[in-house]
This record gives C-alpha cells, sequence and structure tokens, in this order.
C-alpha cells in the first residue's frame, strides 16, 4: 500500500514537473519571439514613417515606440494566460499596480503627461534650436519621457519633459525671419550723422539683409567714452548668423577706412587740491626733508672721516721741512770759514 502511494506520488510530481518545465520553456520562447516581434515592428513603423510627408517628424520615434509597447505588453499577457492566470484577474492587478505605480512614480508619470502635451501642441520640434530654462540647443528626438537635445558645441543633453513644459520655451528657429542689430561705438569728435549714414548703407549693401523691413540706424546709448550707434535689420532665419558675423568685421574696418575712430574705453580724472590736502602733502613734504638732511649729513660726515688723512700728511711734509733746515744749518756750523780773522791783528 504504502509503495502504492509512493509511486502515485512520484508519477504525479513527474507529471507536474513535466508540465510546468514545459510551461516555462514556452513562456521563455514566447518572451524571445515577441521581444524580436516587437522590436522588428518598431524599426519597420519607423521605416515608413521616414519619407512619409503627412505624418510631422516629432511624431515618428514616438509612434514606433508606441508600436513596441504596445506589442510587449500582449506578449507579457499571454505568457501570464500560458500559465492559467485568468485575463480578468490580469486587468485587475494591473489596475491595482497602476494605481500604486503612480502613486509611487508621480514625477515620471508627469514627465509622459508634459510629452504628451508637448507632442500635442508642439512649441519645439525636431531639428529646432530652442531654449528652456537652462538648457538650449538643436532638437534630436523627443520620447515619453525625456527630450534630447544636442548643444551648440556638440554635446548631448537628456532633458525630463516636466522640465521642458514648466518652464518658458524661446523657439530661435520657428519664425523665417530674425532681427539682426550691429552695434559699434565711434569717438564723440566725430560726425555722428555721417556714421549714421554710412552704417546704414553698409546694412543695405549685404544682399542677405531683406529689403522689407527698411534697414535703419540710430544712437543707441551715449557711453562714457564713445557713441554708441546701432544698425537694424531683417534676414532670414538660417542665414542669421553669418551675416552677424560678416556686418560686424565689416563695421570696424570699414568705418576705420572711412575715417572714423572707434575709441577705446577711458575715463578722465580731475584732481582738485583743497585746504585738507594741501596740509596733508605739506605734512606729506616734512618727512623728505627730514630724509633729505639726514642725507646731507651722513655725507658731510663721511667726508670728515677722510681729512684726517690730509692732515697727517701735511704734518709730516712738515716735519720733513723741519729735518731738512737742521741738517742744514749743522751743516753751516761745521764748515771752515774763508775770511781771514782781523781781530788778532
Amino acid at each position: 500500500m504504502l509503495d502504492t502511494d509512493v509511486d502515485s506520488i512520484t508519477e504525479a510530481l513527474k507529471a507536474f514537473a513535466l508540465g510546468f518545465g514545459l510551461d516555462i520553456l514556452g513562456a521563455i520562447i514566447l518572451l524571445i519571439v515577441g521581444w524580436w516581434v516587437a522590436g522588428r515592428a518598431a524599426a519597420l513603423v519607423r521605416h515608413a514613417l521616414r519619407n512619409a510627408n503627412f505624418v510631422d517628424s516629432t511624431l515618428k520615434p514616438l509612434a514606433a515606440s508606441l508600436v513596441r509597447y504596445t506589442i510587449l505588453i500582449f506578449v507579457l499577457i499571454a505568457v501570464l494566460s500560458n500559465f492559467g492566470v485568468q485575463t480578468a484577474s490580469i486587468i485587475a492587478v494591473l489596475g491595482a499596480a497602476g494605481l500604486a505605480i503612480g502613486l509611487a512614480l508621480q514625477g515620471t508619470l508627469s514627465n509622459i503627461a508634459a510629452g504628451v502635451m508637448i507632442l500635442i501642441l508642439r512649441p519645439l520640434k525636431l531639428d529646432e534650436f530652442v531654449e528652456a530654462g537652462s538648457v538650449s540647443g538643436t532638437v534630436v528626438e523627443i520620447t515619453l519621457f525625456t527630450t534630447l537635445l544636442k548643444t551648440a558645441d556638440g554635446i548631448f543633453i537628456s532633458v525630463p519633459n516636466s522640465q521642458i513644459w514648466n518652464s518658458a520655451i524661446k523657439n530661435y528657429s520657428r519664425n523665417p525671419t530674425r532681427r539682426l542689430d550691429i552695434k559699434v561705438g565711434i569717438a564723440y569728435n566725430d560726425d555722428v550723422d555721417a556714421a549714421l549714414e554710412f552704417l546704414k548703407k553698409l546694412v543695405e549693401s549685404d544682399p542677405r539683409v531683406l529689403k522689407d523691413p527698411e534697414p535703419m540706424s540710430f544712437v543707441a546709448n551715449l557711453g562714457e567714452s564713445s557713441v554708441d550707434l546701432t544698425a537694424r535689420g531683417w534676414v532670414a532665419t538660417s542665414e542669421f548668423w553669418p551675416t552677424l558675423f560678416d556686418l560686424t568685421r565689416k563695421s570696424k574696418t570699414e568705418l576705420e577706412d572711412a575715417g572714423f575712430s572707434i575709441p577705446f574705453p577711458q575715463r578722465d580724472l580731475m584732481i582738485r587740491e583743497t585746504a585738507e590736502t594741501a596740509g596733508t602733502s605739506k605734512l606729506s613734504a616734512k618727512p623728505a626733508t627730514k630724509t633729505a638732511a639726514k642725507t646731507a649729513t651722513k655725507t658731510a660726515s663721511k667726508t670728515t672721516a677722510k681729512k684726517p688723512a690730509s692732515r697727517s700728511r701735511a704734518s709730516t711734509a712738515k716735519s720733513t721741512s723741519k729735518t731738512a733746515a737742521k741738517s742744514s744749518t749743522k751743516s753751516e756750523s761745521k764748515a771752515p770759514s774763508s775770511e781771514p780773522d782781523t781781530s788778532k791783528s
């Protein structure tokens, strides 16, 4: 009896293990195939919409992502049903899980909502240069969670959609034309009217500057060392930066060739001497006088220190002359007299 029970339990375990193993193997195969199908479907959608002019370029990567995630959700439901899980219970579990996940991931869901609003209202599109908050760059792609940008110096930036949506968006590429301002300063003694006319003609001579609105020039500011002039014109958005660089260079070189001067920043200082400053200058002059007196005293002491040497030389000369006089006197006394002695006679 005991052997029969053990054999039946063993057979049941084998059957369960075989059936469960087949279910696991089928689920793994289904997941692999479903993952591959989702990737291929997303690639086909992306390729099909690449040349479709009726679909906005901003929506193309989003459509491919939606197709991929939709297929993966159906694959997951099929895998769960393979293990005997009912569809109704799956929906209930997903609803409860969605509520919990929504409460836990409020920031992430806000990025999804912001991404949907960006895609609906489209304040920015692909290949447009925008500035939102503290970031700026050319839009590369808009996903459900982030917006991918490329800065002017080639740096990749991934910005959450909520950060862009909650900031003021400045789109530099949306309008077809942009205003161009050329600012330059001239000296106060230059002819202002002639300089204004020269700058206006300089802007009008560039073929990239539009004739309507008409270019203009005006005095923008009276600076500390220059009269600041501005020449204004309108250009196509795609030609803004090349035109700005060229006209800025020409405004410097051609203004100088025309005889105008572009002054350096400078400031004139005027010093006024009052009674207090005069007293301060006298007090500051006294130490200088004392220092000069001390210097003269030291020089005189050095000179007097050298005088004893000259006195010793003079005393030596005097002693030498005295010795010579004594020797000559002695020699005269010793020499015999040549005259005859007349006293005896």
